[in-house]
């Protein structure tokens, strides 16, 4: 067997597969192959989005002493190349799986490097029968952590069978159960929104629970809708052990098909008659507002002796525990023996709350940026829309009054006032207006949740989406509903908003209820009409849209800003990019061009600051019970769109702050000196789409510059007039000069009727799509024959490529040819 002509593939199959096998590795529950770690991050162009397939990882071999417990990674090469060649990629799987073992091999033997220094050396040579088993990699691990044997033990119990988790999943259940192992008693995990908390959450309570480290657990959240959610899907594998923990509590609630209200059974740990609490159970799920409001409710968890838990879990822990005289800390204080565990995306840290201070630093992080790079995350454009009395400011006429007869008092409002201290009914109509045209863009049922400042304006603003709408609404009513605390049939219908299969609701008018915990996995639209300056409400309320969904068509979302919001972009604290901002002016189309990003003005106001965000200030304070908390005006103020401004992010995710000319001329300057420079390069590429796409790949925004400068011109053109003077000439220019020259002589008739057709095509549709591999199934050419007899037409393919590249050379040429 020549090994030196086998593929990579072949080398696995062949030598290290078996090679793990004869060291005593089970092939089936062991050894995966081809094990995903990066799924690849989700690119959008425009309206459209693919996977960049350049940045999946895949691990050859990944093994695992057993289910989800991975100890190393191998990374296989051909036997072309050396025994180590793979190490750096190896080492590269290795860290995102966090464990210290990593194996190369090219079938002669591997590479082993073993960061625990077990045996005193980092790197050795092995053949191929000296493969490590798994009991002695799992000892030398166990050793390199200092574990005991029942910390070993709590550490190597099984996930629950439930589905597989992905790396990160993967190693913040295991970093928090070795915390806890090790005696760890508070943990804090900060996972993105969307990432799967709660899936991880359960599979450290299982592991914990099922190892008999843990046997009496409190799971806590802030939202009745998070303990639905929890008790149906992630928790489901307790039921029978699980209940909810409340004086009033019922079933799930849920909406089904015929919009009728039903009760999902689950376990409820309260007995509705003597407040009693079943004590029977081993994990409880509870709203913790539900056991620490009224004297009533506070007796449900005095009910439990202090040490009747071994284990909390806060999830959102960012809304309540940080703070010292919250109610989740009443909770947590009192049972202060269990092991605590925090669960957030947003960890609080200012000089008045802490998660940190209370559950220590995190024992693991992952990001909304890791989440959108890895391709687990959708990616987000921002569209940022300035209205004008917004931006300008708005001042009354002397003696004005409101329509309501309130004298308005005279000042400058600006946007800060707009909804808490103002209200101008227009601008109502506006803001629905330009979200409407959005949709009418994009996709006009694309799931949206619309956040206003508060119940009111939700209200004002379903009504106002409703007459936007109205072609729709009249015969379907649930087209644009409000879902806010006070309403209660907005309310029953949140479960048909999140629930991909239901069409309707299809818009969401909210405030505060929908801005975390509410997994909307189909929502492409996210509306910010409310003033926000915590970073923590911020991340919560992008995290609505951050989940993927491919299989319904959900690959990447928008945020249309209101309220100039998204300048938290600029915060060192925010950490997941948009991949366009982009401003349109009052007669600018509202769905952006293309994609970049940006920077602007924050809002005002906290929404997380408690009542005191929701004080009257200015004008108001002191003002009596009876007088207006806002000024109202109609149609006598009109509200239109301030400006149009666009920005975008370069390749490293950094503001251009100058415009898109001088961006593009000094990016491709940097890269090809001269004019001369530039056109060798495009002469040597075979491929000129290839090019193209390595170009935007380093920053060059061709969309976007094609918008600016004209979408009918190549993007050859675009490039050699932005960045070298040079004068335009549009596709059907380019193409017309070639007909003239009539250089096709030297081919067969079909041969040239597919050139003349080649030449249309790049005139409607450019170098792309004639230098396709499919071209041939398009109109014209099927009319003309299929692609095998077209291609030999040309007398074979070499032929026809090489045909292809003579019409490139006539298209680009310079000067016309003498």
């Amino acid at each position: 067997m020549d090994k030196k002509a086998l593929s990579e593939s072949d080398i696995c199959d062949k030598f290290i597969r078996p090679a793990m096998v004869k060291a005593g590795w089970n092939g089936m529950d062991q050894i995966f192959r081809e094990y995903p770690l990066r799924a690849g991050r989700v690119v959008v162009r425009g309206k459209q989005s693919y996977r960049d397939q350049g940045s999946v990882l895949k691990a050859d071999f990944a093994l695992f002493y057993k289910a989800n417990i991975p100890l190393a990674v191998v990374e296989a090469k051909d036997n072309k190349q050396a025994v180590g060649a793979g190490m750096a990629q190896a080492l590269n799987y290795a860290d995102l799986l966090n464990v210290p073992f990593s194996f190369t091999s090219n079938g002669d033997g591997f590479v082993f490097r073993d960061a625990t220094l077990a045996s005193g050396v980092l790197e050795q040579n092995l053949t191929l029968d000296e493969f490590p088993s798994p009991q002695e990699l799992w000892s030398r691990y166990c050793s390199w952590k200092g574990w005991s044997a029942d910390e070993s033990r709590v550490v190597g119990f099984d996930y629950a069978p439930h589905k597989s988790p992905r790396y990160y999943q993967l190693n913040a259940v295991n970093r928090a159960v070795e915390a806890i192992a090790a005696g760890q008693d508070r943990v804090l995990l900060v996972m993105a929104t969307g990432t799967g908390k709660t899936y991880t959450a359960f599979q450290i309570i299982w592991r914990l629970w099922k190892s008999g480290a843990k046997k009496r657990i409190l799971f806590l959240a802030d939202r009745n809708i998070l303990i639905d959610q929890t008790m149906v899907n992630d928790f489901r594998p307790f039921k029978g052990a699980m209940a909810k923990l409340s004086p009033n509590a019922k079933g799930v609630e849920r909406v089904d098909a015929q919009g009728q209200l039903s009760i999902e059974d689950v376990d409820l740990a309260v007995n509705k008659t003597t407040k009693r609490v079943d004590k029977s159970y081993e994990i409880y799920l509870s709203l913790y507002q539900a056991v620490t409001g009224t004297e009533e409710q506070r007796n449900i968890y005095k009910q439990f002796s202090p040490d009747f838990f071994d284990l909390i879990v806060v999830d959102e822990c960012h809304r309540g525990s940080a703070s010292e005289d919250s109610a989740w800390r009443d909770i947590l204080t009192y049972f202060k023996g269990a092991t605590q565990i925090g669960l957030t995306a947003t960890p609080k840290e200012t000089k008045d709350v802490s998660n940190t201070d209370y559950f220590g630093e995190p024992v693991y992080t992952y990001s909304l940026k890791q989440g959108i790079e890895d391709g687990y995350l959708a990616p987000y454009k921002v569209i940022r829309v300035d209205l004008d009395k917004d931006t300008f400011g708005w001042r009354p006429t002397a003696g004005m009054t409101d329509k309501h007869g309130h004298a308005i008092e005279d000042r400058i409002y600006t946007g800060a006032d707009m909804n808490r201290k103002l209200v101008l009914e227009q601008r109502d109509v506006t803001v629905a207006a330009k979200i409407t045209e959005y949709l009418k863009g994009t996709d006009r049922y694309a799931k949206t949740i619309v956040f206003c400042e508060d119940i009111d304006h939700a209200a004002r603003m379903r009504q106002a989406l409703a007459n936007a709408n109205a072609d729709i609404c009249a015969t379907q009513p649930r087209y644009v509903v409000q879902i806010t605390g006070d309403n209660q049939e907005g309310k029953l219908e949140l479960d048909n908003f999140i629930d991909p299969e239901k069409p309707y609701p299809v818009i969401a008018t909210t405030s505060k209820l929908m801005s975390t915990g509410v997994d909307a996995q189909t929502c492409k639209l996210i509306v910010l009409d409310q003033g926000i300056k915590s970073m923590t409400l911020f991340k919560q309320i992008i995290g609505r849209g951050t989940r993927l969904r491919e299989d319904l068509g959900k690959t990447w979302f928008t945020i249309l800003d209101f309220k100039r919001a998204t300048e938290l972009f600029a915060d060192k604290d925010f950490d997941g990019e948009p991949v366009q901002v982009y401003e349109p002016g009052a007669d600018a189309p509202v769905a952006p061009p293309e994609p970049a990003p940006g920077d602007a003005p924050a809002g005002a106001g906290d929404p997380l600051a408690g009542m005191d965000a929701l004080k009257p200030l200015g004008p108001f304070a002191g003002t009596p019970s009876d007088g207006p908390k806002k000024y109202v005006l109609g149609s006598n103020v009109t509200v239109v769109v301030a400006r149009e401004r666009v920005q975008y992010l370069d390749a490293n995710g950094k503001l251009i702050t100058e415009s898109l000319r001088d961006y593009t001329r000094i990016n491709l300057r940097k890269r090809y000196d001269s004019l001369d420079q530039f056109l060798q390069a495009w002469d040597q590429a075979d491929r000129k789409a290839a090019m193209l796409q390595e170009l935007e790949g380093q920053g060059v925004l061709l969309e976007a510059l094609a918008d600016e400068v004209g979408k009918d011109l190549d993007p050859f053109d675009l490039l050699l007039h932005v960045a070298y003077d040079q004068p335009r000439l549009t596709r059907r220019e380019r193409a017309r000069r070639v007909q003239k020259r009539n250089v096709f002589t030297q081919y067969g008739p079909v041969a040239r009727k597919v050139m003349d057709a080649l030449l249309d095509k790049y005139a409607d549709e450019g170098i792309t799509t004639v230098e396709s591999n499919d071209v041939f199934k398009l109109q014209p050419f099927t009319e003309l024959g299929t692609p095998t007899e077209l291609v030999r037409s040309f007398g074979g393919r070499p032929q026809y490529l090489s045909a292809l590249q003579n019409l490139a050379r006539e298209l680009y040429a310079m000067q016309p040819s003498t």
